[in-house]
Parts: C-alpha cells; structure tokens; sequence
C-alpha cells in the first residue's frame, strides 16, 4: 500500500465539513485522500514536513487553447478582432501535429508547475485526426488531469468550401476518441466537446451539436460573447428544444442579457470567466458578480498563453479585485461612499478555482477538496518564503500573495509531480527546445505571409 502522511501543516480543505486547520494531517492512500485531521497516525507512510507550509486542494484551470503555448506574448497587444484574424485565420493554420503536441505537453507542465491539477483544454485547432492525437498525447504525457474539450478549427473559407459556422462537429472523430484514448470515463484525461454554439454557428449546427452532447454523456462547452452572434435568438430556441441544461458550459457571456443569463442559470449551465483576457481584448467586464447576485459562482480561466501568464491565482486574483471594484463604483455611484465592508471575501475566489471547476466538470466526488475517499490532488505552499511570511489569515494569504515561487509541492492521484520547487519531469531542457523551434517556425511563417505582430 502507498502511503504519505503531510504532517502538522496548516490545511484549507475547501470541505465544510473539516474546515481549516492550523496544525492538520492528510493521509494519502492509494492514490486516495485517507484522513484529514490533526494527529494521524502513519509510521509506515512516506512523511513530509509540513511546518510552515500550507496544503490546499488542487487548482482546476477551467478554459485554456493549451495549443498556443509555444506563442507565448505574441498576441499581448491584440484585439479579440485581431486575434481572430491574426490566429484562427492565421497562425492556426501553420501547425502541425508535432506543434500541438509540444505545445500541449509544455502547457499542461506549466500547469503543474503553477499549482493546477487540473486542466480543461479546450482545444479547437485540430484539422485532422493527427492533430487531435497529438494534443491528447501530450496532456497525457504530462501526467496531468485533463478535460479534452475537442474543438474545430475556425480558419477562412477555400472557395467551395462552407464556413465554419456552418459545419457540424464531427460525430465520427467523437466517436473515435470515445473508443479510442479516451474510453475511460474516470481516466485521467476525458473527453468533453468544444462546439460553436449559437454565437458562432447557424442554428441547425448548434441544435446538431447540443443533441451530439447530450446523447453521447458530455460536456458541451462554447464561447459567447465577440461580435454579433451568428444566430440572434439561438439560445432560446435551445432552450425551447429542451437542449440546455447542467452539461451545458459557457465560456465567456459577457453579453448575456440579465433575462437569458437568469434563464440559463435556472437550468443548471455552468460558466467559466477568463477575466484578465476578457478585459485585455475587448469582451468585456467579467460577469462574475452578474453571476454572485443571481446565487452561482463562476469557474476561472487562463484562456491563451499567447496573450498573458498561466498562473491561476493571478486569474483569481484579477477577478476578485475587478469585481471588487465594480461594487465599490457602485456603492459609491447609489450610497455616497464605499461599502461597509468588502463585497468578496478572499476564500470566494479560492472556491471560483477548486470546488467550482470540479462542480463544472460533473467531478465533485473526486477532485475540487480535500475530502477522504476524494482523488489526492494537492498543492503544498512554502509559507515560509519572504513575500508569505507572517501568514495571520492562510485563505488570504493563499488567494491574494501566493505565486509560483511559493508553490512547493503538486501531488495528483497520490503521485508527487512536483518536488522541492522542481518538476519531477525527464527531459524538460529538450521539451523546451522543441517548443521555441515551433514558435519560432511558426512566428517566422506568418511574418512572411504578412501577418506580423504589432
């Protein structure tokens, strides 16, 4: 049997039922968290040293096209506009499937690296089966847990060609996959769907690709949000059609009409904020106090490397004090002054990126706390580094001071991914030299095409 026992470390559990402890033990077994408490007792297990340290669960990066990783800052000064045209109609279309697997291995290490355990890759620049392999590989190379939302690529038209909007997502390649790599509905990687939605295809594709979702068991997630919408009226027409419901994620919804939104959060839809983004290239304000007023909370994600960093309290972060902001504006626009006290605890935003990303992925059972008979997924912080220490409030040190210079140690299903402020990962020197050839080939073929970065 293997076992660890993280002994006396100050534990967030995000469980209600255990709380936080200051001075607490966790118990992992067979990939299992066992016990959550203070004075286990584990002679036999692996001991780790937990004084000035603090365990948390795993963070679940809720959205992210790993797929660009290689083109890290090179669309920081785009538009949304630009980056449909400069990516999708550009870039996108220079990878081959050795790009999106170095790229999708180096992501989710990244991932890792950073604290998450958890990665939704929504990956929609696969052209051709090979393209999708390669994504897949590499997220399961990385040892990460992975949701692979397959998505579809969204370039210009040939001519003869249809537009993408009009495209249906391809049930034969669903299928495969289902058959394929990612049978295994518990497995470590999972399949979910990344479809076009209302906003970005024609309802007859949207109504073909809700009814794929749902008669297959899976996730259907969407952007919304961007420009007009492809099909005006398309939500409700799907809502009509009895296609909407908790397997439902949308991604974005910076436009919602309050109406709409209220209708879709009645009917179980999940959404996830990619705030820093959103903001960055023209969305919109995050909808996440639209969404705490209403009684749901948003999951958070990074959305594109090539525009900003990966860290996932960042993302936090910048969410929180936006919103913050907004109800400050607010109060003081309606009341004369700022409220009586803050609108957004800290512990809100640390929920936004562990038990919500598990509630959105249908997973709550398994990952998103630290709860026995839970998946071990888990974060060990430094709280004795210098920009931590002294910790008088560890939820708010965790969400508002935390980055990864303190992030220790990262356990996913019981097994160390990283150790000491290292990943445990053979090879990094040469994965990073695979992925700066394909940014660098990729950055000079669009350059000669025309398509440079400002």
């Amino acid at each position: 049997m293997q076992r660890t026992l993280i002994r006396s470390a100050t534990i967030i559990s995000m469980d209600a039922s255990i709380g936080d402890l200051r001075a607490g033990d966790v118990l992992v077994e067979n990939g299992r968290i066992a016990e959550v408490r203070a004075g286990i007792d584990a002679s036999d297990a692996e001991i780790v040293d937990g004084r000035e340290r603090i365990v948390i669960p795993g963070l679940i990066n809720a959205h992210m096209h790993t797929w660009q990783t290689a083109l890290r800052g090179y669309a920081a000064n785009w538009t949304l506009l630009e980056y449909f045209r400069r990516m999708h109609a550009g870039l996108a279309t220079l990878f081959a499937p050795d790009d999106i697997y170095i790229a999708t291995l180096a992501g989710a290490l990244n991932q890792i690296n950073c604290g998450a355990t958890t990665l939704v890759d929504w990956c929609h620049n696969n052209p051709t089966p090979e393209h999708t392999d390669a994504a897949v590989r590499g997220l399961i190379e990385s040892g990460i847990r992975a949701a692979f939302f397959h998505g579809s690529p969204k370039p210009e038209p040939k001519p003869g060609e249809p537009h993408f909007s009009e495209v249906p997502h391809p049930r034969r390649e669903v299928e495969r996959l289902l058959a394929g790599p990612l049978a295994d509905r518990n497995g470590l990687v999972t399949l979910g769907l990344a479809i076009l939605g209302p906003h970005y295809s024609t309802l007859e594709v949207s109504m073909h690709d809700f009814r794929l979702a749902r008669e297959l068991g899976l996730i259907a997630s969407m952007h919304q949000g961007g420009g007009p919408a492809k099909t005006p009226g398309g939500w409700e027409k799907l809502i009509e059609a009895g296609l909407v419901g908790p397997h439902v994620n949308i991604v974005h919804g910076n436009d919602l009409p309050d109406e709409l939104l209220q209708r879709l959060i009645d009917l179980g839809a999940s959404f996830s904020v990619t705030p820093e983004n959103e903001m960055i290239q023209g969305h919109g304000f995050p909808i996440t106090g639209r969404l705490l007023k209403r009684g749901v909370r948003p999951t958070i994600g990074i959305d594109l490397e090539s525009v900003l960093a990966g860290d996932l309290f960042s993302a936090a972060r910048v969410a929180l004090s936006m919103q913050r902001a907004l109800d400050n504006a607010e109060s003081r626009k309606s009341q004369g002054t700022i409220p009586a006290t803050t609108t957004i605890p800290a512990r809100e935003a640390l929920r936004w990126i562990t038990t919500e990303g598990a509630r959105m992925l249908g997973r709550e059972s398994q990952i998103g706390s630290l709860t026995p008979g839970k998946l071990a997924d888990l974060v060990v912080i430094n709280a004795d580094d210098l920009n931590l220490f002294p910790v008088h409030d560890p939820v708010a040190t965790v969400v508002m001071q935390t980055s990864l210079a303190n992030i220790e140690s990262v356990m996913i299903g019981g097994r160390w991914k990283k150790r000491n402020g290292k990943l445990l990962v053979d090879g990094l020197a040469q994965k990073k030299e695979l992925l700066a050839r394909s940014g660098q080939r990729l950055v000079q073929d669009i350059e000669r095409q025309g398509h440079a970065a400002r």
